[in-house]
């Protein structure tokens, strides 16, 4: 996807969208280089970047996706379910799973009307690829989608990803509840990739970000190592544990050290053994 941007309005704008109301996902899209976001989205952004390396941590995690997705595609995982997938852009997990299996399985779930409208567009003509739109804090009606029954079988090993988004779920909704209700039906050999903002590193430019993202529809709740780390509960955690965006399993023995501690994101990938 270009890095141009696509005018307000264009026809791919859902209904009922408030274009003035940042979104998490038009934000992302935005920092990417993508062309779906809005003059608001944009202006947030710019706001984000100015306290915290923003363009790198979309960066690093959007590589972070693609590693864990070839790794768990390596160990057999043809099966996934991607939990606050955002608008689709470069290297997204079924051109990434299909990449490397081509008879892999891909279903992805938002709640942003412009994340869902632009999937619907791009996974036209893929029977193995769908998206739902839902909130990823409502497990039942993921699971039980007619969508989901359709392309996952639970029986079998799957790809659950969580790369970006806890970070949007508040303590009052317990993430670390949701995360142990989705393993609870993952069968033996399933894989778990998470990602999220963190505390740790940049804390004065984190708290920057908070007060910027409650001008959005996403507030966001950063976390430490340990939080994070109580998500992969039931998991077994893959080497190297939970590290920033980059120095997990980078492609290059170099690229560890590719502004690691810029990412501003922790990272991991558990199994069910």
């Amino acid at each position: 996807m270009g890095c141009c941007v696509v005018a307000e309005t264009s026809s791919w704008v859902p209904d009922g969208v408030n274009v003035d109301l940042p979104s998490a996902a038009r934000v992302y899209d935005y920092l990417l280089g993508g062309g779906h976001n809005f003059a608001g989205d944009r202006a947030l952004a710019e706001k984000l970047a100015a306290v915290l390396p923003a363009r790198d941590m979309a960066r690093l995690n959007r590589s972070f996706l693609r590693r864990a997705v070839l790794f768990m595609a390596s160990k057999g995982i043809r099966q996934f379910l991607d939990l606050g997938s955002g608008i689709p852009t470069v290297g997204n997990v079924h051109e990434v799973a299909q990449g490397a299996s081509p008879d892999s399985r891909v279903v992805y779930v938002d709640y942003e009307p412009v994340a869902v409208a632009h999937s619907e567009l791009i996974l036209d003509g893929d029977d193995n690829a769908a998206i739902i739109q839902a909130d990823m804090r409502k497990p039942e009606t993921i699971l039980n989608s007619t969508v989901t029954k359709r392309l996952i079988d639970f029986a079998e090993p799957l790809g659950l990803l969580m790369v970006g988004v806890v970070q949007f779920i508040p303590d009052d909704d317990d993430p670390w509840s949701l995360a142990a209700r989705y393993r609870d039906v993952l069968a033996r050999g399933s894989h778990f990739a998470l990602s999220a903002f963190t505390w740790d590193n940049a804390p004065a430019g984190m708290a920057g970000a908070v007060e910027v993202f409650k001008n959005s529809q996403d507030p966001i709740y950063p976390r430490t190592r340990a939080e994070i780390v109580r998500m992969f509960e039931g998991f077994e955690l893959v080497e190297p544990g939970i590290v920033y965006t980059p120095q997990w399993r980078p492609e290059r023995a170099e690229d560890a050290g590719d502004n690691a501690e810029r990412s501003n994101l922790y990272a991991g990938v558990g199994h069910i053994p």
